[in-house]
């Protein structure tokens, strides 16, 4: 087996969010609280997890953070990025996720926090808009504001290492285009301020320009680019995507593959959304919900395998629906009917109603993809990381592979990369061990 050196989680660790809406503020909030003992990070594998080493005859358990060295939650300082000057605290009251009896006790250090200027374009979100938006003559130019930001942010917070996860805004839906192929063409194309240049973009340039670990959090395009790919293998930089896995299509990659193991079929699968939050205002532009629905889409096809399955699953009728309803604010509700079919296909329904709290859902997200990926760079991976799949709707994988939705299968491939970084046996899904595991790309154990 491979030795893998991991370096110490020593010092401080960044944790920068472009946006600091519902999603981000609801993280910092959860890390603060918990910093003062007020609550527990309920959620978070990084924090709570327990992972099997050895036979199960070893009964060898251990928290995943005691297993191998991850950045303690004392040790993390936050920032990010908003079209918005509120603070941290002012933003999580504005969201309306989280009660002033959670909030008021760690007020102060909520407030501390402060966006820094956004790279923001109306071209890619046009139901939103805000006074802190940083200006420059062309897109080459905001994007070295963006470096120098966490330069500085790196310099004045004292921090060995700084991480990047998206949790801003679905930008309007874009595709690959000649300016997205190479490093130098994306430099070209922002210099000309082409408008296929999106600012998720430029700030997923920036991160890996400076060394930082990237997630996109959000369907858009941004690090799932050739370009961007190119750019983390080259510059030794891990990097992963996209969309974080909460609410309905968790439920999917949770539901669908247990149809599938009992080769029942699948006529129909409509889901439909209410939400009232800031995402749900801006997913009613057409193009930002484009976005969302590629994403959400394109899991069942995946699951099913449906070229292996044509009796079954060749022809499902998959409906994505979001609507916007103010009331419900970050109370999101799911509901999904599947229409499906068994022996001598005689017809079935199942029916899930799922009242969920979004933010909620995705702060440990956040958190742990964070932790993961600071773990990645101090492993000397690099590139995409596709054991993180586990938390992503849209696994970003390497080219002519198809992703894994299932969720038990991304948890075990997850883990087996845990085990490979700590030395231990590897497990497969019947309950095995491999041995002599050569393996130069971690990406691919689990497979």
């Amino acid at each position: 087996m491979q030795q893998i050196n991991v370096k110490p989680a020593s010092g401080k660790l960044g944790i920068l969010t472009p946006g600091m809406g519902a999603v981000s503020t609801t993280f910092m909030a959860g890390i603060l609280s918990a910093r003062k003992g007020l609550s527990k990070p309920i959620g978070s594998l990084t924090e709570m997890g327990y992972i099997r080493l050895g036979k199960r005859t070893e009964k060898r358990n251990s928290l995943i953070r005691e297993f191998l060295p991850f950045a303690r939650l004392q040790d993390i300082v936050l920032g990010g990025w908003d079209i918005y000057a509120d603070n941290a605290y002012e933003a999580a009251v504005n969201a309306k996720v989280l009660e002033r009896d959670h909030l008021d006790p760690i007020k102060d250090e909520l407030s501390a926090i402060k966006p820094m200027s956004a790279v923001f374009d109306a071209a890619y979100v046009k139901n939103i808009s805000g006074p802190n938006v940083k200006t420059g003559k062309t897109k080459y130019d905001l994007a070295q504001m963006l470096r120098d930001d966490i330069k500085n942010f790196k310099k004045n917070n004292n921090c060995d290492r700084v991480v990047m996860v998206w949790c801003g805004s679905t930008e309007a839906y874009s595709q690959v285009g000649a300016e997205h192929q190479t490093p130098e063409s994306f430099e070209k194309a922002m210099k000309e301020n082409s408008p296929h240049i999106a600012p998720s973009m430029m700030y997923t340039y920036a991160a890996i320009m400076e060394g930082v670990p990237y997630v996109n959090g959000a369907p858009n395009l941004s690090v799932e680019l050739p370009c961007m790919i190119k750019l983390a293998e080259d510059r030794g930089v891990p990097i992963a995507g996209s969309d974080f896995k909460t609410g309905q299509t968790l439920m999917k990659t949770i539901v669908a593959p247990g149809l599938k193991a009992r080769m029942l079929g699948v006529a129909g699968w409509y889901s439909t959304n209410i939400l009232g939050n800031r995402d749900g205002e801006v997913l009613q532009d057409p193009e930002s919900f484009k976005s969302k629905e590629v994403s959400k889409l394109s899991v069942l096809d995946t699951i099913f395998e449906t070229e292996n399955h044509p009796d079954l699953y060749g022809d499902v009728h998959h409906v994505v629906k979001i609507n916007y309803y103010k009331p419900r604010g970050d109370n999101k509700e799911g509901w999904d009917n599947i229409d499906i079919f068994g022996w001598m296909g005689y017809p079935m329904q199942i029916k899930i109603n799922f009242l969920c709290r979004d933010s909620i859902l995705a702060a440990p997200l956040v958190l742990d993809l964070a932790q993961f990926m600071d773990l990645a760079s101090r492993a000397g991976f690099k590139g995409i990381q596709e054991w993180l799949s586990f938390y992503l709707k849209s696994p970003l994988v390497k080219p002519g592979l198809l992703p894994e939705h299932d969720l038990q299968l991304q948890k075990l491939k997850l883990e087996n990369t845990l085990r490979y970084i700590g030395r231990e046996e590897l497990i497969n899904h019947l309950g095995l061990t491999y041995y002599g595991y050569d393996e130069s790309d971690a990406s691919k154990i689990g497979n």
